[in-house]
Order: C-alpha cells, then structure tokens, then sequence
C-alpha cells in the first residue's frame, strides 16, 4: 500500500512540475529572447525535480521542455535553432531534446552526490541549482561547436562576434545571459528546492533535539 502511494505522490508532483514548465512557456515567463538565443528560466523546475524527486524526474523533465525548445526550432521562434532545423532535424532534435534530457538527468546525480557529503543539508540544494544551468549551457553549446561550428550561420556570428575559435564563441555568444541564468538558478531553485524539501520533510536535516 506504501508502494502504491510513493508511486502516485511522484506522479504527482511529476505532472505538477511538468505542469509549471509548460505554463511558463506558454506565458513567455520562461523565455528571454537575447540576440539568436533564447535565454531561459525553466532549468529552476527541472532542477527542483531533479533534487525532489530524482534524476528520472529531472530527465522526463529535460525532455519535456527540450520538446518545446524544439518547437520553437521547427517554428523558427528560436532564430539559432530554426535556422539549425533547415540545416540538419535530426541533429537539431539532439541538440533541443538529447542535451536537455541529459541535463536533467546529470542534475539527479549531482545532487544524490552532493546530498552524501553535504553536512549542511542546505549547500547542496543551491550547488544543485547553480549546475542545471550550466550544465545546459555546457551541453547545448557543447552540442553546436561539435556540429554546427562550421556552418555558414555559426561562422558569420563568429565573424560578427569578432572571435575566433569555438571558445570564444560560446564566451561571447553566452555572456551575461549565461551569468545572469546561473545566478538566478543557483538562488531561485536551491531556494525553492530546499524550502519544498524541508516542507515534504526529504532534506535529511537533524532534528534541534539531536543536534543539542
């Protein structure tokens, strides 16, 4: 009976969570057009997802909001990624849904790790919510230097950037978009993750009776 209801308290919260995402793309709360990219704050739900309910949740989750970034790539919403799509569907279905389900899923085991060693039963919560982003950031840009870089697209933006080299692409095509997503997820979804945890009584925290 334990099972059973473990089972639909994490479907639960899955739909939920999923639920949240998709509200924030429909409403535009989620997306921040910068130039050619799009910046994003739906790394907070998949990292609390990731932290409460596993790295198969923040996997499904990846995966769902990866679908709508690829979306926006067949609709040419995303002008980076539509023009990504004309090039190549397939690899432009990987770079939305494969690096964003990879990054749910990394998330998980990053904070199953850090919940090990973490003493503080705080400290991983916003570590958690610093690396979704990144990871994302890491993955998806990762993703095109290795099969878009030599696009004519990609090198009239590093021509227009006035770079040279892939890493220096991603540092100026990144810039404050990158920064400002990894501060907001390391401050919003470690918060929030670690207050629903405390709530749901899953943070591990001791007691003030046994710490005394």
């Amino acid at each position: 009976m334990k099972h059973r209801s473990d089972n639909v308290r994490y479907l639960t919260e899955l739909a939920l969570l999923v639920a949240i995402i998709l509200v924030l793309k429909v409403t535009g709360l989620a997306s921040v057009p910068v130039g050619p990219l799009v910046m994003t704050f739906s790394m907070i739900p998949i990292a609390i997802g990731a932290m409460l309910t596993g790295p198969l949740a923040g996997a499904i989750l990846g995966m769902i909001y990866g679908f709508t970034s690829f979306y926006d790539a067949i609709t040419g919403a995303s002008i980076m990624t539509g023009i990504f799509f004309q090039l190549n569907p397939f690899s432009t279905f990987v770079l939305c849904v494969g690096t964003r389900t990879l990054v749910g899923l990394v998330t998980g085991w990053i904070f199953k790790l850090l919940k090990k060693i973490d003493r503080t039963h705080t400290v991983s919560y916003f570590i958690t919510g610093l690396c979704a982003p990144l990871l994302n950031t890491f993955f998806f840009m990762g993703y095109i230097v290795v099969f878009f870089y030599n696009s004519e697209y990609v090198q009239s933006r590093v021509s227009d950037l006035g770079v040279s080299g892939p890493l220096m692409f991603v540092i100026a095509t990144v810039g404050v978009q990158g920064l400002i997503e990894a501060v907001t997820g390391a401050v919003l979804g470690g918060g929030v993750g670690k207050t629903v945890a405390h709530a749901l009584k899953r943070d591990n925290a001791p007691s003030k009776k046994k710490a005394e």
